[in-house]
Parts: C-alpha cells; sequence; structure tokens
C-alpha cells in the first residue's frame, strides 16, 4: 500500500514541480519587459504569489 501512496506523492511532486517550472518562465518573461501595463502588474503579482504557493506545496510533500 506505501508503494501506491508513494507513487501518488511522486506523481503529485512532479506536476507541482512542472506548474513552478511554468509560473517560473511567466513571471521572467514579465520581468524582461521595460514597463508592464495595470494589467500585467496584476498578472505578475498573482504569478509571483502562485508560483510561492506552489513552492510551499512542493516543500511540505518533500518532508
Amino acid at each position: 500500500m506505501a508503494t501506491a501512496l508513494d507513487a501518488d506523492k511522486q506523481a503529485l511532486l512532479d506536476t507541482l514541480t512542472e506548474e513552478h517550472r511554468l509560473l517560473d518562465e511567466q513571471v521572467r518573461h514579465l520581468e524582461r519587459r521595460v514597463a508592464l501595463t495595470t494589467a500585467e502588474q496584476a498578472e505578475y503579482s498573482r504569478l509571483k504569489k502562485q508560483k510561492l504557493l506552489t513552492k510551499d506545496r512542493i516543500a511540505r510533500l518533500q518532508t
């Protein structure tokens, strides 16, 4: 039974790691811009928060 739980945990960890990587790419894309519109600033903040939440979930799974 532990093997199935470990596999599920690893699958979730892989998914979250990929999500974190994609969020990081989006954040970096916006950071390369000279100036951000109001909508882009809001998106940037949302992405940073989501990235941090994802990182926290990854850390909890790894413990």
